[in-house]
């Protein structure tokens, strides 16, 4: 074995090699070689992080929070590999689990504890038998405070940020209420005194609100998990699409001698051997041999495509049985394969999504109810009948309390869980809460063809005999011939023959003639199957069957002419048929509005068959990946909402920028993972539930939110205290927090209601 003299130095150690080859390999990947994986690199020097919710926002600083919103900052680029756990899913992990634990034993003890003003007696009877009251609060303030002091350290730090920058959001609402909350609480548990007997108990303590206080926190603290967690994926899809490059490649050299290198280490103009197999590693043109090459990652298309010398291959795409040598064009960020890449990464970084109606309204919610608060306290205090200060407190307090965000910030995520488990169990997974939100607007469906409209597989469709010679004698034969072959339209004939029970007969000279078709002896007779230029190979006239040829071509057929004997045999056409649920489907999203448009990487004869048979609005044919995304901008340019419906890689760009990806969950992982919305069946009826689901929930957010606020509406003004010069009813936070609760049961009450409704 002859010893490479050149060294390679890795973490402080020098290794020697046998060869060129191996010191190559274990250069591109020390790890794999040495059984140890080294914990990876933070973001490389220079990367920007922007906000996912306001992409306009960039920085340098991976530690900055979105100034407007709030939220943790994501990193721009394209990332090579996967950098570990989400630092911050695993910080409000930790904090969700660490406050629930310290919430749940605060909610059983004020379950336990609550007393009603002037009655003197718990809502749980004999609970206070085995427990004083007094010992309830102190418990609850112990529990609760590491839970406002830790767990809900990040939402305080951002409510202050939106309060400091004047972009008041969800944030603001939840500091705000849980602190007032946790405040009086801990001033009505130190200095009971200062308050007046109104709002005391028999044994003349102040009722707290720590359990308030906390539960609110456990459940943001849930939600943002839930976020992070989809978030997360959302590098998923670029992971994937870097996957499908080969690490390695084959250079041939000018001697004829060849060497196994790291595909980054291949220039343009450099020869390589692809073995049959393997994937396609750069960019380039066919020298030597010949092959057929499934292109289904690029055109997304089922029938694999014969490529002869001078033709082009492009990276990532699948080699077939042939071996042939290449040379290359393009490599590294210039190859289709990167391109599409970047496409994703721009997509999924400038779909901003929907801004939350709770954020929305919180712009001038937040402010007026403070302003009420402290209007509230002044009136009482200047003009309340004694003990004026007393007075003005509580009733700040009350509208403070009554008016705090845990209703309004269920609104939204109540109805999104419920439907997500509501379409899981329908067959449509739903990737995040801005899809299902924006399909409920969109007003035109992009559709690809292959696997989406049909099946994905070609079937054998028609087998028209000539000349005296019988269906099953031609299937039989066909058959036979077909019979060694991988091509998925060889596959076709012989599953057919399986199926019908036909007899394989034995075959002799077999000889494939490249770019025309296959040939052999089958009981002694010559028999031939391929394409019109295969028939003039043979020296046999297709004039007659022309015709009919091209009628089945129209109808979206692929056809093979047959010959025996020295005759035209007969026409033999496969196509891949459209599935049976597809027809019901699109005429439902026509009444439901829908634009439909269907954009395939398949030729405009066999794109416009199936527009026809379909009643589709509009088809792009012979659509590349670019080709597609450039049609959703287009659409999207004349202000229409856009969803994308796809199931391959080819589809990936496009299903990130429109508004609403729908990945088919029969399909690849890259598309699953750029859509927002998977359907578990593969069909288009999924698409339908989805749309009536989005529906359904959107109608379900504004009741919700009509609910939320209906309660501040009427509990605001009376918490202030508008009904005391009349009755003389001054509302108790008590009487307030029970309100809050009662928006918030009503709130979850309704979202329930989305399990039992049809879509």
């Amino acid at each position: 074995m002859r010893h490479d003299g050149r060294p390679h130095d890795y973490d402080g150690h020098s290794y020697h090699f046998c060869s060129a080859g191996c010191r190559s390999k274990f250069a591109a990947d020390p790890d794999k070689y040495l059984g140890e994986k080294l914990p990876a690199e933070a973001m490389p020097e220079g990367t920007k992080y922007t906000c996912p919710m306001h992409p306009e926002v960039i920085t340098d600083d991976p530690d900055a929070l979105c100034p407007k919103c709030g939220m943790a900052l994501d990193p721009m680029g394209i990332p090579a590999v996967k950098e570990g756990p989400n630092k911050e899913l695993v910080d409000f992990s930790r904090r969700f689990w660490g406050g629930l634990i310290l919430t749940l034993p605060v909610i059983i003890l004020e379950m336990g504890g609550i007393y009603i003003p002037g009655y003197g007696s718990t809502l749980i009877p004999g609970f206070h038998g085995f427990i004083s009251e007094r010992l309830s609060e102190t418990l609850q303030f112990l529990l609760s405070t590491p839970v406002i002091f830790w767990a809900a350290a990040p939402l305080f730090v951002r409510g202050w940020n939106s309060i400091r920058t004047m972009n008041f959001n969800m944030w603001t609402l939840i500091s705000i209420g849980t602190g007032i909350a946790y405040t009086y609480s801990l001033v009505g548990f130190f200095a009971p005194e200062s308050f007046p007997d109104l709002v005391k108990t028999d044994s003349g303590l102040v009722p707290v609100y720590f359990e308030a206080a906390s539960v609110i926190i456990v459940l943001v603290l849930l939600g943002q998990v839930m976020e992070l967690r989809a978030r997360e994926k959302t590098g998923g899809a670029i992971r994937a699409l870097l996957d499908l490059a080969p690490k390695f490649a084959i250079r041939v050299y000018d001697d004829g001698s060849d060497e196994e290198v790291p595909v980054d280490q291949i220039v343009a103009g450099d020869k390589v051997r692809v073995r049959p197999g393997e994937k396609i590693p750069v960019d380039g043109l066919i020298v030597e041999g010949h092959s057929i090459i499934d292109e289904s990652m690029l055109t997304g298309e089922s029938v694999p495509v014969e490529k002869l010398v001078d033709d082009k291959v492009t990276g990532g795409t699948l080699n077939g049985t042939g071996s042939f040598i290449m040379q290359t064009e393009k490599v590294g960020a210039d190859t289709v394969l990167s391109q599409i890449v970047a496409m994703v990464a721009e997509a999924q970084r400038s779909r901003a999504p929907i801004q939350k109606y709770a954020d929305m309204i919180a712009g001038w919610f937040v402010p007026v109810i403070l302003s009420i608060a402290v209007i509230t306290f002044i009136v009482w205090f200047y003009f309340g009948p004694e003990p004026a200060l007393a007075n003005g407190i509580i009733s700040a307090v009350a509208v403070l309390i009554i008016a705090c965000p845990c209703a309004v910030g269920l609104a939204t995520p109540m109805s999104i869980m419920v439907s997500t488990g509501r379409g899981a169990t329908s067959g449509v997974l739903i990737k995040n809460a801005e899809a299902l939100e924006l399909f409920a607007k969109v007003d035109v469906l992009i559709v690809d063809k292959t696997g989406t409209l049909t099946v994905g597989k070609p079937v054998l469709t028609d087998i028209i005999p000539f000349n005296g010679f019988a269906d099953q004698e031609i299937l039989s034969m066909a058959a036979s011939l077909e019979r060694g072959s991988e091509h998925p339209l060889a596959a076709a004939i012989v599953g057919a023959a399986k199926e019908q029970k036909v007899e394989f007969l034995q075959t002799d000279d077999f000889k494939a003639i490249t770019g025309k078709g296959v040939e052999a002896v089958i009981k002694g007779k010559p028999v031939a199957l391929g394409n019109n230029a295969m028939m003039d190979f043979l020296g046999l006239s297709t004039d007659d069957s022309n015709h009919q040829a091209n009628n089945m071509r129209a109808e979206g057929k692929t056809v093979m002419f047959f010959a025996i004997g020295g005759k035209l045999a007969g026409l033999i056409a496969v196509a891949d048929p459209i599935k049976e649920t597809t027809n019901e489907a699109l005429d439902a999203l026509h009444k439901e509005g829908l634009r439909i448009i269907m954009a395939t990487g398949d030729n405009a004869t066999t794109a416009q068959a199936v527009a026809n048979q379909l009643n589709i609005d509009e088809f792009r044919a012979d659509a590349l990946p670019e080709a597609k995304a450039e049609l959703v901008r287009e659409l999207q340019s004349q202000g229409l909402k856009v969803a994308m419906a796809g199931d391959g890689v080819n589809d990936a760009p496009a299903l990130a920028l429109a508004e609403v990806g729908l990945a088919m969950g029969t399909g690849a992982d890259v598309a699953m993972e750029s859509a927002g919305i998977t359907l578990i069946g593969g069909d288009l009826t999924g698409i339908v539930r989805a749309r009536r689901l989005s529906e359904v929930t959107m109608r379900n957010i504004k009741q919700n939110l009509f609910l939320s606020f209906i309660y501040n509406g009427v509990g605001v003004p009376i918490a202030a205290g508008v009904l005391f010069p009349v009755f003389g009813i001054l509302l108790s936070p008590i009487v307030a927090a029970a309100a809050m609760s009662l928006s918030s049961l009503s709130v979850v009450s309704n979202a329930l209601r989305l399990r039992i409704t049809k879509i």
